[in-house]
């Protein structure tokens, strides 16, 4: 059955945490949508608990990952494996709010062919010291370095056209640099500010150390993709 949306989770080590997030997701989109969640490599209870729900949300997926191979693959996975033309993205961990997703997907719909992403902004961050410190280091760093005007490239609740995130260069990590490669194939990213809740169970996956020094010599790479790219092709049929 065609669907009008796509929701893509990506989650790991998340048995707590991921029924509440499905229902969620469920009443901020309604039935016409399907929910991938992509397990990626869990040791706990996440895949079998996913499993159980499906009988009682219908539009719900589980996709699983032999391994766990990060966020960025997850999401690539779900994403090919989405069957709507516009799909979006949310963290797994519960801190992005689904109800920010109906917004976020109205910007995109009549923003009209040229815009391919909405991108949320957390205002407000409920993570701790070092972690938001970190995060804004980052930001300014890719921000002054890559010139995508992102200033919260690491939020997970993104609303885009599929076609548009596949034509994109993969590499894994990627995900913190999609803002700049949406606009590297010549569309339009848009900015809206979206809710951060604290995280009721589990723990955060991300080390700031590893991040920080997988991030920054990212950076570097994308620059140069940056500048080995000769514009997006308009391609007509004569």
């Amino acid at each position: 059955m065609a669907v009008a949306l796509s929701i893509v989770v990506p989650v790991m080590n998340e048995a707590e945490n991921v029924v509440p997030l499905a229902r969620e997701i469920a009443a901020a989109v309604g039935r016409d949508a399907e929910i991938i969640f992509v397990d990626d490599g869990s040791t706990d209870e996440t895949r079998s608990v996913l499993q159980a729900l499906k009988s009682e949300i219908p539009g719900l997926r589980v996709i699983a990952h032999n391994r766990n191979f990060g966020q960025s693959r997850a999401v690539r996975t779900g994403v090919r494996a989405a069957t709507a033309e516009i799909a979006a993205t949310l963290d797994g961990d519960g801190q992005n709010n689904p109800a920010d997703l109906p917004k976020l997907i109205s910007v995109l719909k009549n923003g009209g062919p040229s815009l391919g992403m909405v991108s949320g902004i957390r205002r407000t961050r409920m993570d701790n010291a070092n972690k938001k410190f970190a995060s804004g280091f980052a930001n300014k760093f890719r921000r002054a370095l890559l010139r995508d005007g992102a200033v919260d490239s690491g939020c997970g609740i993104k609303a885009f056209r599929r076609e548009a995130f596949l034509a994109l260069p993969y590499f894994d990590n990627m995900h913190r640099f999609v803002i700049a490669l949406m606009q590297r194939e010549g569309y339009e990213v848009q900015f809206v500010d979206v809710d951060h809740r604290p995280r009721m169970h589990g723990v955060s996956k991300y080390k700031n150390l590893q991040r920080a020094l997988v991030g920054f010599f990212d950076t570097f790479g994308v620059r140069w993709l940056q500048h080995r790219f000769k514009g997006a092709a308009q391609p007509r049929e004569i």
